[in-house]
């Protein structure tokens, strides 16, 4: 089995610029690749950060807002430290959970939640 992401959490937009500057801007992530079907159509394209891909979708049919994604990185006060000084707020800095991880959550223009996460004594 290859240690290639092979599952890849698909999380509904619904304002392109106000996601984007989110995710590429705020958050680092880089656009891999994006698609419509024709000009002025909904969107779906894939960012990564750190070998970790989500999908983002326009499409009305690819889910509810308010999702949520899970995040497993090598260093989340980095990306707390990261994430801050580019202007996103969160409801509190990392903290260790007692189910083994150091985690912080975010909140995208959308609702959908990021709980990107450290795992401890790993």
């Amino acid at each position: 089995m290859s240690n290639q992401q092979r599952v890849f959490p698909t999380l509904r937009i619904t304002d392109e610029a106000k996601a984007r500057q989110f995710y590429l801007d705020s958050l680092g992530f880089t656009l891999d690749w994006e698609h419509r079907f024709a000009p002025h159509y909904p969107v779906f394209m894939q960012v990564s950060k750190e070998g970790l891909a989500i999908r983002l979708s326009a499409h009305e049919g690819d889910g509810a807002v308010a999702g949520n994604a899970h995040l497993d990185v090598a260093d989340v006060d980095a990306w707390y430290r990261d994430a801050t000084a580019h202007g996103v707020t969160t409801s509190r800095p990392p903290a260790d959970q007692p189910w083994g991880v150091r985690d912080v959550r975010f909140r995208d223009p959308d609702g959908n939640q990021l709980v990107v996460a450290t795992r401890q004594g790993a």
